[in-house]
C-alpha cells in the first residue's frame, strides 16, 4: 500500500494514525463559512428579531459544543481536549448573510483543523434551523480553513489561487 496515504494500513483498511511518538506543540486553526439568506430573514436577523430567540448566542454555543465531540463524530480524527474555540459572526448585507470565523487552539500532538472547521459548520447550521421557520432556502456556503499553525507542517495560511 503506498504510505501517503496515512489513515490507510498496509492492507488499504481505515486506520488512525499513531501520533504517540510526535512532539506536542501549540496548535491554532481558523476556519469560516458563509449563511446565504433572503433579504426579509436578514433584515429580521439583524433587528433580533427572528422567532427562535437570539440566533448569535445559540449559533456561538453549538459551534463551541460541536468542536470538542469532533473524535466522536468523524471515525478517524483524534480525541482532542480542546483548549479555546472562538466562534465570531460578521453581518454580510451584500451577500445577504452572515459571515462564521471560528478559531480552535490547543497543545497537543495533533491539529485543531477539523474542530475550527466542525465549529463553523455546525454554527452555520444552528443558524439555519434558528431561520428556517422564516426561510427554507437559506445556504450554507464556503467552508474552509483559512489558517493553521503549529505541528510537523509549520505555518499555513491559505492562498486564493491554490488549487
Amino acid at each position: 500500500m503506498n504510505k501517503e496515504f496515512t489513515h490507510l494500513d498496509e492492507k488499504g483498511r481505515a486506520q488512525m494514525v499513531d501520533v504517540s511518538e510526535k512532539k506536542v506543540s501549540k496548535r491554532t486553526a481558523i476556519a469560516s463559512g458563509k449563511v446565504k439568506m433572503g433579504k426579509n430573514t436578514f433584515r429580521r436577523l439583524v433587528d433580533n428579531n427572528i422567532p427562535k430567540g437570539d440566533v448569535f448566542n445559540t449559533a456561538r454555543i453549538a459551534g463551541i459544543l460541536a468542536a470538542k465531540k469532533v473524535g466522536g463524530l468523524i471515525p478517524l480524527c483524534h480525541p482532542l481536549p480542546v483548549e479555546y474555540v472562538g466562534i465570531d459572526f460578521k453581518l454580510l448585507e451584500e451577500l445577504p448573510g452572515v459571515e462564521i470565523t471560528a478559531t480552535a487552539s490547543i497543545s497537543a500532538k495533533t491539529g485543531v483543523e477539523m474542530e475550527a472547521m466542525t465549529a463553523v459548520s455546525i454554527a452555520a447550521l444552528t443558524i439555519y434551523d434558528m431561520c428556517k421557520g422564516l426561510e427554507k432556502g437559506i445556504e450554507i456556503l464556503e467552508i474552509k480553513l483559512l489558517e493553521k499553525t503549529g505541528g510537523k507542517s509549520g505555518h499555513w495560511i491559505r492562498d486564493e489561487i491554490e488549487t
